[in-house]
């Protein structure tokens, strides 16, 4: 099958003072379109969430940021599409669940306020925009649907809140999903009920998934392939088991070493040397 997406030689960088700060020096890799998911994975700084705002163009204007290379959405330029089509991109061919649900839910308009107004936007065909609203809350599991549609985020737990912002994603059924940390700041039993969950939508609506995270354990139980990120470049890439069980580069067999194991008793964490972390 054809790739849904196609990243060539994306470099990201940010301008301050007549300076122009790389931050991603030209990656390249690819999301097939069969409802796998391909895990993103680096201490935080290293260019995983500024890559994946950047397939829509979300990141500030080109006076303070510029992105350069090709991103390659079935086939077309994200970078030279018009402000029109970007617009229909963002949830229809690209939605995005973002990290700390509370941060970004608005707490003034109730959650069902503001899954209608996604399906508005872009699902003007759908008449009963409130039952498609409830129809989405119980799809991703809370009980009582017809009544949380009138809840504010403050009225619901993390847990709760992060299942609102999947239905505001699947609203308009897109055909890549970007996860960015999708479990920060729960606590582990919802960890899994939110993977799990993510797990299921993906088999029951074939949607291909972007999984940003830190976490191998998510990764190695979740993905299918995963690209480890250090200091704006890809080091490694490949299928999950692949390696997790074979790691190549200094940096990857670092961040494995770095796992907890039960009954091993370690006193000091793996370290690398930024030579070493260069290494190819």
């Amino acid at each position: 099958m054809s790739a849904l997406l196609e990243v060539k030689d994306l470099r990201i960088a940010f301008h301050s003072r007549g300076e122009a700060n790389e931050v991603v020096h030209g990656i390249d890799f690819t999301v097939g379109g069969d409802g796998k998911t391909v895990a993103i994975l680096g201490e935080s700084g290293s260019g995983k969430s500024v890559t994946c705002l950047a397939l829509t163009k979300l990141l500030p204007p080109d006076s303070t940021c510029s992105v350069q290379g090709e991103i390659l959405f079935e086939g077309k330029n994200v970078l030279t599409m018009s402000a029109d089509e970007v617009r229909c991109l963002r949830g229809e061919g690209i939605a995005y669940i973002f990290q700390e649900p509370s941060a970004s839910l608005n707490p003034v308009f109730t959650v069902g306020h503001q899954i209608a107004e996604a399906v508005k936007l872009h699902r003007p065909d759908i008449s009963d925009t409130k039952g498609r609203v409830i129809e989405l809350l119980d799809l991703v599991g809370i009980r009582d649907a017809a009544k949380r549609y009138k809840a504010y985020p403050h009225e619901m737990s993390g847990g709760m809140q992060q299942r609102v912002m999947i239905a505001m994603a699947l609203a308009c059924e897109p055909k890549l999903l970007v996860a960015d940390e999708p479990t920060t700041a729960l606590d582990v039993t919802i960890q899994a009920q939110i993977m799990n969950l993510l797990r299921d939508l993906r088999a029951k609506l074939g949607m291909s998934i972007v999984l940003i995270t830190h976490n191998f354990g998510i990764v190695k139980g979740f993905a299918d392939e995963v690209i480890v990120m250090y200091r704006g470049d890809i080091v490694e890439h490949g299928p999950v088991e692949e390696v997790l069980n074979n790691p190549q580069h200094p940096y990857t067999k670092a961040l494995i070493a770095c796992i907890p194991k039960l009954g091993v008793k370690q006193r000091r964490l793996t370290t690398i040397d930024q030579e070493m972390a260069a290494a190819e």
